[in-house]
């Protein structure tokens, strides 16, 4: 559909403060905190320095509450998924088979290789939280999903969750290593096949954000 010529850009349009949080977030999501100047910011929103320091009493301020926008959106979406409907197993396949923008990576995720964001508790702590959700997400499936006879009832579902998370970081990592989804989707096709799930009609597309 043709843009009005009169209709204003939706990102040049909406509130200063909420332009320094998507800003942000996005510059920490590609280049980590470091990289993430206050330069670059305000470069990114269009918002004078003035108007960042009104609203946000500098750069490690302005980062946490980006952080915080990333991992609600993040902690959302896995809740859409192990809320929704079919299967407890059904559900764990959803959640690896996701729409995922595969080269750029988590972007919260990203934020727990950054010494930075590591070394700070109060930057740590969207991350570890976003993480905590995840596994008590997909422990919980695990458990039903035995219960209702379609997993094996040997897996341990605190360890078989943590290893289908560290299958999506970490296929994240082989995919921007070799610059190609297929790393990627590898990965999560064999994470399927170790729960004894089809996967020769599996795909794991690229595209939107993902956990």
């Amino acid at each position: 559909m043709k843009k009005s010529a009169a209709a204003p850009d939706a990102a040049a349009s909406a509130p200063a403060r909420e332009r320094l949080i998507e800003s942000t977030r996005q510059l920490l999501w590609d280049r980590g905190y470091l990289g993430t100047s206050p330069t670059a910011i305000l470069r990114r929103s269009g918002v004078g320095q003035g108007s960042m320091y009104h609203h946000f009493d500098g750069k490690p301020a302005l980062a946490l509450a980006a952080e915080q926008r990333s991992a609600h959106l993040m902690q959302t979406r896995i809740r859409e998924v192990f809320s929704g409907g079919g299967s407890a197993l059904e559900k764990i396949v959803a959640y690896l088979l996701l729409e995922r923008d595969v080269l750029r990576g988590c972007s919260v995720g990203r934020l727990a290789g950054d010494p930075d964001v590591i070394a700070d508790d109060a930057l740590r702590t969207p991350v570890k939280e976003t993480f905590a959700v995840l596994l008590d997400c997909l422990t919980e499936a695990v458990t039903e999903a035995q219960a209702a006879g379609d997993l094996d009832p040997r897996l341990r579902p605190e360890r078989t969750a943590a290893t289908l998370a560290a299958v999506v970081q970490g296929g994240y990592a082989l995919a921007r290593a070799e610059q190609s989804d297929e790393p990627f989707i590898r990965a999560v096709r064999g994470a399927l096949d170790l729960l004894g799930v089809d996967t020769d009609e599996a795909t794991a597309a690229p595209g939107r954000e993902g956990g």
